[in-house]
């Protein structure tokens, strides 16, 4: 019988054959039923109108904390970026993340290796080797050269490395978040530290009020003017203003342990100069901050990009259904004796496709597919949640820096009208017009008063921080990972005034 044309094609190009078989089984492969359910939210699911009024989009410095023109500051922070160990964790889980994008890399190349073997071997001569081999002992010489390489006709290794891409631009983000969010904690923590020693110097003052009040109160005793009474209130007054301060000694201690463990170098506060917040230049922010900011988050970026990196293990795992197909290639020499191992005749050679394709797995293909499509729900919630939470967080800062600057003004406003009304009733009371009592509620209102403005100011200076980190931190993606990173940007783009 005369061959056809195609069997005269198949016979001569069993490369070709292969392929064929490789399309015919694909068809085996069983994924029905499974896949991710969520959804990225967008603009109008979290009730944001996008704002396209701003021509420009202001950025946030990414050296921020240096607009505070405190150089204690920016050493401060400088030495938390260069030292701080969880920071450097951070960097180190990069480099992991990267090694591994490059290692799926490698599975897209083919691969070469160099073999040489040089055994003495005794043949056994009851096995299937004849005499004069069997019974003998020799020497047996290998040298090879052997090159394989996958032909990813499905995009196995092409999503796996997408995968690993995904997680690197992941860490990348996260290291980046790390940074912006330590730089925030160090300088909260100055401020705090800053806020404490106000605090401190207003119970240093309120001591030594209450010492001159005593003095005179003693002195009004000794003329008949006032009675023991009005000496013991006097007198209660000076342990309970330096309690006051020893218990703000205590708090200042503590933070500043909390600042060098920021910073990673313990001590490192006890060699600085107390720091003063009337000293620390408040940051300008415009009153209509653009969300577009919110696009700028490396945490939001770092949510976005585990989502990538899911949707291409998904992908990975639907390639697990289809073949698998290899070329395989080796050349060298082999003999017995190892004189005769680079001599004519020694050599070998072959070359041929391998072609490997699940058919009973016992549903594990299925499972881990499923597997991945749940790490898919779970990364896109996760994204979704970081969303919301930047949103409120960043709603949050402004309202907040609002309010602050109002309450501010009223305080001083009270506090003018405070220190008036204490000095009107020392004056009273010296002029003995008035008693005792009315000396302790003015004082009582001015020291609350004096108190309250160092609060707010550390406040002011707490929500500016709070702010910029709030709106990334002058966080910038790199070049190549914009695109996909902050695909989401605008749909963040809400009016936060």
């Amino acid at each position: 019988m005369t061959d056809s044309f195609a069997a005269r094609v198949l016979r001569r190009t069993p490369v070709m054959a292969a392929a064929l078989l490789v399309v015919a089984l694909a068809g085996c492969a069983d994924m029905a039923g499974i896949g991710s359910h969520a959804k990225l939210r967008d603009a109008s699911s979290l009730g944001i109108a996008a704002d396209t009024s701003a021509a420009v989009v202001p950025s946030v410095d990414g050296q921020w904390w240096r607009a505070f023109g405190d150089a204690q500051l920016n050493t401060l922070v400088d030495q938390a970026v260069a030292g701080n160990p969880n920071l450097q964790v951070a960097r180190a889980r990069l480099a992991r993340a990267q090694a591994s994008a490059d290692i799926a890399e490698s599975a897209l190349k083919p691969k070469v290796n160099g073999e040489l073997d040089l055994n003495r071997q005794k043949f056994n001569s009851n096995y299937i080797y004849p005499a004069p081999l069997g019974g003998s002992t020799q020497n047996i010489g290998l040298l090879q050269l052997g090159a394989s390489w996958e032909l990813d006709f499905f995009g196995k290794n092409r999503t796996a490395l997408e995968a690993a891409i995904g997680a690197a631009n992941a860490a990348a983000a996260d290291a980046d978040a790390a940074r912006v969010l330590l730089a925030s904690n160090v300088a909260r923590s100055y401020f705090q530290w800053a806020r404490l020693n106000e605090q401190l110097g207003v119970a240093q003052r309120t001591l030594a009020q209450r010492d001159e009040t005593l003095k005179l109160v003693r002195d009004r005793v000794s003329a008949g003017l006032d009675t023991r009474l009005e000496l013991r209130q006097s007198e209660g007054g000076l342990p309970e203003a330096r309690q006051q301060i020893e218990a703000l000694q205590e708090q200042i201690a503590l933070q500043q342990h909390a600042l060098d463990a920021l910073v990673g170098q313990p001590n490192v506060s006890a060699s600085l100069k107390a720091p003063m917040l009337e000293a620390v230049k408040p940051i300008a922010m415009q009153a209509n901050i653009p969300a577009d900011l919110l696009g700028r988050r490396a945490d939001i970026a770092a949510a976005r990009w585990r989502v990538e990196a899911a949707t291409s293990d998904v992908a990975n795992a639907r390639t697990q259904f289809y073949p698998n197909v290899n070329l395989t290639a080796f050349a060298g020499f082999q003999s017995l004796g190892f004189g005769k191992l680079l001599k004519s005749g020694s050599e070998q050679w072959g070359v041929g496709p391998a072609i490997h394709l699940p058919i009973f797995e016992g549903g594990q293909l299925r499972a881990n597919l499923r597997g991945k499509a749940a790490d898919l729900d779970a990364a896109i919630e996760s994204y979704n949640a970081t969303v919301i939470d930047a949103v409120r967080d960043a709603a949050d800062q402004v309202s907040s820096a609002q309010s602050i600057a109002r309450q501010q003004a009223e305080q001083r406003d009270a506090q003018t009208a405070a220190e008036g009304a204490y000095d009107i009733a020392v004056q009273r009371y010296r002029a003995g017009l008035g008693n005792y009592l009315n000396v302790l509620t003015a004082e009582t209102a001015v020291l609350a008063q004096r108190r309250l403005a160092v609060d707010l100011a550390a406040r002011a200076l707490d929500t500016q921080v709070g702010l910029v980190r709030a709106l990334g931190g002058g966080w910038q993606a790199p070049a190549t990972a914009t695109a996909t990173a902050t695909a989401n940007a605008p749909a963040l783009s809400a009016a936060l005034n």
